[in-house]
């Protein structure tokens, strides 16, 4: 039970509304908006976010993942009396603490004499996921009315049949050492752990799972490669894409005592298992003859640590692979939980809870991110255009309105502007047709998914190096591609509502400039149609971090104008 205390039910002019079906509104324009919003973000997702009044949601599972980062009911409590405009109801405060105190009512431990044990000190829960349908073919016999024993190759399984009831499991098994193998990290000028990345490393190695989440460009494969260095044992890291995979490469080379001979890609293009393999999603998915022969027989190698970068990617075929991994370390990587699927849950039980998270600001403040300024520009479309919109099938219109001609000149005259400011651009889409068109108009490279590796790696080695300005991208650029020298991104079209997609093309940015300039970020949106819509949904994690959009109108870009 949580104890009102008797002067914070006064109302006090905060900028927070609470409201009993655990919806937070948050009075942007208010004072203190910032200071709540940093606060409440810890234990509740942003799902609106219009000009004045952004709502928040306390969900189970945000709250779990709060617990499970070590914040008590009683914090929560404290923040939302803090910053409530109104006295909050009992009722409201007592289901908070209920449902984080759900988080680890059950606990999965290890015993010497009968294995891998489910346990509890509230009886009534076991005896309730006991006479679970889903859950007792999972289950060994009874040990005694608190505890039951666990089939070891169930264990994955089991925690996402329990998050399932809601009942998340406590998983305090332990984890299985793996074949030794020595590596250091390598700190010297132009490379050391910044504070934060440290702390997410040591935060992850005290927990053995979990996830760590920072914003692109904060320095995500130096807190794994801080990972590795702790627990020194043979490491598979999973990645998006073979461009991903040599830049991983790469970063280990420089940063620690590995050699070429320890580090093996498996991929489309190479099959090597080394001491540290990294391997992409896609090939170890892929199927021959009903069976995925790579991912068995990575599988059977003895990993004492797996690596998901951009966990809030992963294929539903590696959750059944993880879910069969469970004694294994699992460190997952990723700027936003956020997934698309909505399988966040199965993160949360196969990977492990949410071990770290700086928001994007913070770091921003700390000058290791770039600072950005988002705008989104609205462009009118012609007659026509309108009308081949409104004469659209329903799920053709979102293609329609966001690659409408129209927007053509807007990106033209931003890239111009850009350039001749010295900006290295990206622009950035969706639909290949579209891409082709920017790419021979503005006379850039176009960079998609039928782009060879080779060729992909040159272009990007060529804009690092400052020898190409401008490159049109497709999906392929969204993720763990190392682009600093981008200051501007110009988004054409999206997948439709993806926050997680909004954050990452934020993030090719987002790297800190020698000079200290600002990165800029436009969305180009086709007014009075679906992707204006899509636009506002992809918006809200972003805004949830912090930024702002500032609209404005096409017409101000053709002119030169862009001061708002």
């Amino acid at each position: 039970m949580v104890n009102e205390d008797p002067a914070s039910t006064e109302p006090h002019g905060g900028p927070l509304i609470v409201q009993s079906d655990q919806t937070l509104l948050l009075e942007i324009d208010h004072p203190d908006a910032e200071a709540c919003r940093r606060e409440i973000a810890a234990f509740a997702e942003l799902e609106r976010s219009p000009e004045h009044v952004h709502t928040y949601r306390m969900t189970p599972l945000g709250l779990w993942n709060a617990r499970a980062a070590g914040i008590e009911a009683a914090q929560v409590s404290v923040s939302l009396r803090r910053w409530s405009r109104f006295p909050l109801s009992e009722s409201l405060l007592t289901g908070v603490a209920e449902t984080m105190a759900r988080y680890g009512r059950l606990v999965l431990e290890e015993d010497p004499r009968h294995g891998l044990l489910l346990s509890t000190r509230d009886r009534p829960v076991m005896e309730e996921i006991v006479r679970t349908a889903s859950v007792v073919p999972l289950l060994g016999p009874r040990i005694d009315p608190d505890t039951v024993a666990v089939y070891r190759e169930n264990r994955g399984r089991l925690k996402q049949a329990l998050i399932k009831l809601g009942w998340p499991a406590e998983d305090r098994a332990g984890y299985v050492e793996g074949m030794a193998h020595p590596i250091r990290l390598c700190e010297r000028e132009g490379f050391t752990l910044r504070p934060y990345q440290r702390q997410a490393a040591d935060a992850f190695v005290a927990s053995g799972s979990g996830v760590v989440v920072l914003p692109c460009g904060a320095g995500k494969t130096a807190v794994a490669m801080a990972a590795m260095a702790s627990v020194s044992s043979r490491t598979l890291v999973l990645v998006t894409n073979t461009v991903a995979a040599r830049q991983w490469r790469a970063e280990l080379l420089a940063h620690t005592t590995l050699g070429q001979e320890e580090i093996g890609e498996y991929s489309g293009e190479r099959k090597e298992i080394r001491p540290i393999t990294i391997a992409t999603y896609q090939i170890i998915i892929k199927k021959r003859g009903g069976l995925t022969p790579h991912m068995d027989a990575l599988s059977e190698e003895d990993w004492g640590l797996i690596v998901y970068d951009e966990v809030h990617l992963l294929p539903a075929p590696v959750f059944r692979m993880t879910a069969d991994i469970q004694s294994r370390r699992r460190l997952g990587l990723t700027a936003t939980l956020v997934r698309e699927d909505h399988k966040e849950g199965d993160v949360f039980s196969l990977i492990g809870p949410k071990r770290f998270d700086v928001p994007w600001r913070d770091i921003e403040a700390q000058g290791y991110i770039a600072p950005a300024a988002c705008t989104e520009i609205r462009v009118t479309l012609t007659d026509d255009e309108r009308m081949s919109y409104a004469l659209a099938e329903s799920q053709d219109r979102y293609r329609v309105g966001s690659t409408a001609r129209s927007k053509l000149a807007v990106v033209a005259a931003l890239c111009a502007s850009a350039l001749e400011a010295g900006e290295p651009t990206l622009v950035i889409g969706q639909y290949l047709d579209q891409l082709e068109t920017l790419g021979s108009r503005l006379q850039a490279p176009v960079i998609t998914g039928a782009t060879p590796t080779a060729e992909r790696e040159r272009l990007f080695a060529a804009f690092r190096a400052g020898e190409i300005r401008l490159l049109v991208v497709s999906k392929v650029a969204n993720f763990s591609i190392d682009l600093p020298e981008a200051t501007v991104a110009i988004q054409v079209s999206g997948t439709f509502g993806s926050r997680q997609e909004e954050a990452q093309r934020l993030g090719r940015i987002l790297r800190p400039k020698h000079d200290g300039r600002k990165a800029h970020f436009y969305s180009v949106v086709a007014r009075d149609t679906n992707d204006q819509e899509f636009a506002l949904r992809r918006q809200r994690f972003l805004a949830e971090q912090g930024y702002a959009y500032r609209i404005v109108d096409a017409g101000d870009v053709l002119v030169g104008d862009l001061t708002g």
